[in-house]
């Protein structure tokens, strides 16, 4: 019987663990993204670049 009480915690345990799991690497997904557009943003200000600007600008704003 407390054999099949421990059992019975570990799926949710599982999930719980696979779902932080799963938030976490969005976040860093999410920060990854955002950081390239951020890049790009800065290399079309560097090329003096108007019309990229405002695209990667729009890109982040939406994204984000």
């Amino acid at each position: 019987m407390e054999e099949n009480v421990l059992h019975s915690s570990q799926p949710e345990g599982n999930i719980t663990s696979a779902l932080f799991a799963e938030m976490v690497l969005d976040k860093a997904l999410l920060d990854f993204r955002k950081e390239k557009i951020q890049q790009k943003i800065d290399q079309s200000l560097r090329d003096r670049n108007k019309r990229e600007f405002i695209r990667l600008t729009e890109e982040l704003k939406d994204a984000f």
